[in-house]
C-alpha cells in the first residue's frame, strides 16, 4: 500500500519539469523505428540499413522520374555507402536545410515532384541522424557546396566553389554502429532493391560497385527475373502514363504479386494491389462469360502492377502498404482507375490472342476440376482442423499474431515447427508466449513431391499445419511473420527439414518467396569452465572457445534439441536468435532440385550421397 501511495504521489507531482522537447536528431535516434521501421543488422531485406540506402536512392530516382539524370552510381565498401546521381542537384542555398531541417523539401509542391516517393521531408534527415558520418554535396551549374555531419551535428561546411563536374547530388554515409549493431550489407538484398528501381524505370542505369543494372522491358523483366516456374503463356504486358501491369500463369499453386507505387515496392500490398487482384479476376470471368470462382482464375498467377499516385498515403514511414483511395486530389478512385484500365486492355488482348485465351481457359478449368475434386475432403479437413485447434496439443499458440500485431511485435511473431515432444517441450518452456508459437510434428512428414493439393487436406499433419498458419486462402491471413523449422542437426532432422521444405515449395511457394520461412540454427557444442560458458555453432567456434577458456574446459556435443534444457534454450530463440532464411530464386531451378532430391531417381541420388559423404569422426 505504501508503494502504491508513493506512485500516486509521484504522478501527482507532474510538473513543467516533466515536459521535454527533443532536438530533431535526438528524437530520431531515440525512436528510430518511427522513421525506418526495425533496426536489424542487415541479415533481413527489411532491416534499417537498407532503408537508409533506399531513402537516399529515392531522391535520385525522383530526379530521374522528373526527367533528369539517367545514371546513378552506388558504392558500398565495408559498410560505407556512397550514392551519386546526375539530376539537377539540390539548390545550393538549401543543401544544409534539406539534410538537417525536419519537414524541409521540394516535394510538398506537386508541380516539382508530381508523383514522388518521399513527400514528408523526413527521409534523408533520418539517414543523417542515424549515421555516425554523413556527407552531402551538390553540383549545380558549375558550382558546388557541401556539408559534413557526425550524428547529425555539423562538423564541416564548405562555401560555394566552382566545379567542372556534372550536375547532381553526392551522398556518403556510415550507419551508426551503436544503433545498427554489427551491421553489414548483403549484395543479394542491395541488388534486389536496385533491380526493382530499373524494372520500374526503363532507361535508368544503376551502377553498383562496378556492376550495371538496367531494364528494357520493365515489369516483364521483373517477372522473368523472379519466376521459379515456367509461364504457361507469354507474359501479358500493358503500359500507360500512370500504370503498368504484367500478368502470366504458371503451374505452381497460390498467387504471387509484386506491387509498386511511385517506384516504391509495397511488400504488404494495399489498396492498389487489392483493386488489381479484384479487377483482374472480374475481367477474365466476364470475358469467358462463365461463373468461374475467382480462386480458380487466380490459382498459379504471377503478376506485377505499378501505378503513380499524387501525394500517396502510406500506412507507415517505411511505405510498405498503400492506404490511398484515389489516384490524386482530382482523379478517380484507385479501384476505378485500375478496373477501367484492365477492362479495356486485358479484355481486348484476350479477344485478339486466341492461343493465350485457350491456354488460360485450360488452366482455369484444371484448377476448378481439382478444387471440386477435393471439395468434400476440404470440408471435412476444415472441420477436423477446427476441432483440433480447440484442443490442439500439437500447437502451443502465442497471444499476438502477424495479422493483428503492430510494429516490431508484428515482425517478431513466429512459429517453431519441431520434431518430437522433448524438443517442443524445451522450446515451449523457454519461448516468449506473446510472440512465439510452437507446432510439434509427430514423426516424419509425408514426402509430398509430385502429389496434388488434395494431400494437404487428407494428411493430418499437413492439414493441421496449414490451419495453424491460416494460409489456405493465401498469405492475407498468415498468423506468423516467421515460420521457423527447428529440427535436430542430424540426418533424421535434415530429412524432416527437406520434407517440410518440399511441402512449402510445392503448395505454398509464396510463403517462401515472401521471406517467411527460416531454419533455426542451434549450437552443436557447449564449451565451459567454472567462470564462462560459450555455445558454438561450428567446429571453428568450438576450437576458438577452447583456446579462449584455457586448459581442460568441459565440452558437450548436443545430439538433438531435446538435450538442450529450457534454461539454455532461451538464449537461442531470444534476441540473439540465429536464423537462415530459405530463399527461392529463378536460378535455383526449384522443379529440377525437388525432382532430384525428393523424386524417384533413387540410383542417381545414391551416387550423389556417396560422392558427397562427410563422416563425423565423433560419431565413429
Amino acid at each position: 500500500m505504501e508503494e502504491l501511495d508513493d506512485n500516486l504521489q509521484g504522478m501527482a507531482n507532474y510538473s513543467d519539469d516533466d515536459i521535454k522537447t527533443l532536438d530533431w536528431q535526438e528524437h530520431i535516434r531515440r525512436r528510430p523505428g518511427m522513421y525506418i521501421g526495425k533496426l536489424g543488422d542487415g541479415s533481413s531485406a527489411d532491416d534499417g540499413v537498407y532503408v537508409l540506402l533506399k531513402e537516399v536512392l529515392d531522391n535520385a530516382i525522383d530526379e530521374y522520374m522528373m526527367g533528369f539524370g539517367k545514371t546513378v552510381e552506388v558504392t558500398i565498401d565495408e559498410g560505407i555507402v556512397s550514392v551519386r546521381d546526375h539530376g539537377r542537384g539540390v539548390p545550393l542555398g538549401k543543401v544544409k536545410d534539406v539534410s538537417s531541417k525536419m519537414n524541409t523539401g521540394a516535394k510538398y509542391d506537386s508541380k516539382a515532384f508530381k508523383k514522388s516517393v518521399g513527400l514528408n521531408g523526413v527521409g534523408i534527415k533520418a539517414v543523417n541522424a542515424l549515421s555516425s558520418y554523413f556527407y552531402i554535396q551538390s553540383f549545380r551549374d558549375g558550382q558546388t557546396t557541401s556539408v559534413q555531419y557526425g550524428k547529425a551535428i555539423v562538423e564541416n561546411e564548405i562555401a560555394l566553389e566552382t566545379t567542372s563536374e556534372d550536375n547532381g547530388t553526392f551522398v556518403k554515409f556510415i550507419p551508426d554502429d551503436t544503433i545498427f549493431s554489427n551491421y553489414h550489407y548483403r549484395d543479394e538484398y542491395v541488388e534486389s532493391l536496385l533491380k526493382n528501381y530499373v524494372f520500374l524505370n526503363t532507361g535508368l542505369t544503376i551502377v553498383y560497385n562496378g556492376k550495371k543494372f538496367l531494364s528494357k522491358n520493365g515489369l516483364v523483366d521483373l517477372l522473368n527475373d523472379t519466376m521459379t516456374s515456367d509461364s504457361l503463356y507469354p507474359i501479358i504486358h500493358f503500359k500507360d502514363t500512370d500504370i503498368e501491369v504484367a500478368i502470366t500463369h504458371t503451374n505452381q499453386y497460390g498467387e504471387e504479386y509484386y506491387s509498386f507505387v511511385n517506384g516504391q515496392h509495397t511488400t504488404q500490398g494495399g489498396t492498389h494491389q487489392s483493386a488489381f487482384r479484384e479487377a483482374l479476376s472480374r475481367v477474365i470471368k466476364e470475358h469467358y462469360n462463365k461463373n468461374f470462382d475467382y480462386a480458380d482464375i487466380r490459382n498459379g498467377i504471377v503478376a506485377a502492377i505499378s501505378i503513380k499516385v499524387e501525394e500517396p498515403i502510406f500506412e507507415s514511414q517505411t511505405k510498405t502498404k498503400l492506404g490511398s483511395k484515389d489516384i490524386g486530389p482530382n482523379g478517380p478512385s484507385i479501384q476505378k482507375f485500375i478496373g477501367d484500365f484492365l477492362k479495356k486492355e486485358l479484355d481486348n488482348y484476350l479477344y485478339k490472342d486466341a492461343e493465350t485465351t485457350d491456354i488460360l481457359l485450360k488452366k482455369i478449368l484444371e484448377s476448378e476440376k481439382e478444387r471440386k475434386a477435393i471439395a468434400g475432403v476440404t470440408k471435412l479437413a476444415r472441420e477436423r482442423a477446427k476441432k483440433a485447434n480447440l484442443h490442439n496439443k500439437k500447437l502451443r499458440d502465442c497471444r499476438l499474431h502477424y495479422n493483428d500485431a503492430k510494429g516490431d511485435q508484428r515482425e517478431d511473431t513466429c512459429i517453431f515447427i519441431t520434431e518430437g515432444d522433448s524438443a517442443s517441450g524445451s522450446i515451449t518452456k523457454s519461448r516468449n508466449p506473446n510472440l512465439q508459437a510452437v507446432f510439434s510434428l509427430r514423426g516424419k512428414p509425408l514426402n509430398s513431391y509430385g502429389l496434388t493439393k488434395k494431400i494437404v487436406y487428407e494428411n493430418e499433419e499437413f492439414n493441421l499445419l496449414q490451419a495453424a498458419l491460416n494460409i489456405e486462402e493465401g498469405l492475407d491471413g498468415l498468423r506468423y511473420n516467421k515460420v521457423i523449422i527447428a529440427t535436430d542437426a542430424d540426418t533424421d532432422g535434415m530429412h524432416i527439414r527437406l520434407l517440410l521444405l518440399t511441402f512449402f515449395l510445392q503448395f505454398f511457394p509464396d510463403l517462401v518467396k515472401k521471406n517467411h520461412v527460416y531454419i533455426l540454427q542451434t549450437p552443436l557444442f557447449r564449451v565451459r569452465n567454472k567462470k564462462e560458458t560459450i555455445y558454438c555453432y561450428t567446429e571453428e567456434e568450438r576450437i576458438a572457445a577452447i583456446s579462449k577458456l584455457g586448459a581442460n574446459p568441459e565440452i558437450t556435443r548436443f545430439k538433438g534439441l531435446g538435450e538442450i534444457s529450457p534454461d539454455e534454450f532461451v538464449h537461442f530463440i531470444g534476441k540473439d536468435i540465429r536464423l537462415d532464411r530459405v530463399t527461392m530464386k529463378k536460378e535455383d531451378l526449384v522443379k529440377e532440385m525437388l525432382n532430384f532430391y525428393m523424386g524417384k531417381n533413387t540410383p542417381e541420388r545414391q551416387v550423389f550421397i556417396i560422392d558427397n559423404l562427410v563422416v563425423d569422426e565423433e560419431e565413429i
